[in-house]
């Protein structure tokens, strides 16, 4: 994930939580990777599990944010969504998704409704 090794932790309008490179190894490995391997809403195992998927961010409702392999070097965007206690896969992948996420293009009845670009960024230390 480019985004990560160019910001590190990033957050986007106070809602949206990119992990950066520095720090996806220990939030998948720490007690939310695997609280979230064992939830039964959550359908994969998460990485360095083998096979599992990249947890890669969140949002201040407690959303969890992955990519999933779909095979063929393509990782697509899931999220385990708190306070629906589901799982959402989509189509597309990373690129794709954040943007027009952020756009208001793709359904996000989970998400807010983004000001205007530019967008207010926090970097975490």
């Amino acid at each position: 994930m480019e985004i990560a090794s160019t910001y590190g932790d990033v957050v986007i309008c106070e809602y949206l939580l990119l992990c950066g490179g520095r720090s996806l190894r220990s939030y998948a490995e720490g007690g939310m990777g695997r609280l979230l391997e064992d939830s039964p809403s959550v359908p994969h195992r998460v990485l360095p599990s083998p096979g599992g998927a990249l947890l890669w961010g969140n949002t201040i409702e407690g959303d969890q944010l992955f990519l999933v392999d779909q095979g063929g070097g393509r990782w697509t965007v899931s999220a385990f969504r708190r306070n629906w206690h589901d799982w959402l896969d989509t189509d597309l992948e990373f690129g794709e998704w954040l943007p027009r996420m952020l756009a208001g293009e793709i359904e996000t009845d989970w998400m807010p409704e983004w000001p205007a670009p530019p967008y207010e960024l926090e970097l975490v230390e």
